[in-house]
């Protein structure tokens, strides 16, 4: 298992969540239950986490995490490699195809 995401925003985490579900990305919650804890515990123990059951879908949900977090909304358009689609800059997935924004090469 590896861990994707994890923040004190529940609303974010459960958009997240349900944008892997639409993707059929497997995945386990961690902590949904325990923000009753909250004094009780430290803030940080009792963040929701999104861990991925398989890591062959790592670059996938990446992609999908980086497109709904606010401090992704940055970079130059892009065009899709697999279907040659543009897409503003603050997209990791094309919005035509769902692949990933492929990283450039150094």
């Amino acid at each position: 298992m590896l861990k994707l995401f994890g923040h004190d925003d529940r609303f974010l985490v459960q958009q997240v969540r349900s944008e892997l579900d639409v993707a059929r990305i497997p995945y386990l919650v961690k902590n949904e239950y325990a923000g009753g804890a909250v004094g009780e515990l430290p803030w940080q123990e009792t963040q929701m986490e999104l861990w991925l059951l398989d890591e062959q879908w790592f670059g996938k949900a990446k992609g999908i995490v980086d497109a709904l977090t606010p401090d992704s909304n940055k970079g130059e358009n892009w065009q899709c490699s697999h279907c040659g689609e543009e897409n503003e800059g603050h997209f990791s997935l094309c919005w035509q195809c769902q692949a990933v924004k492929a990283e450039p090469a150094f």
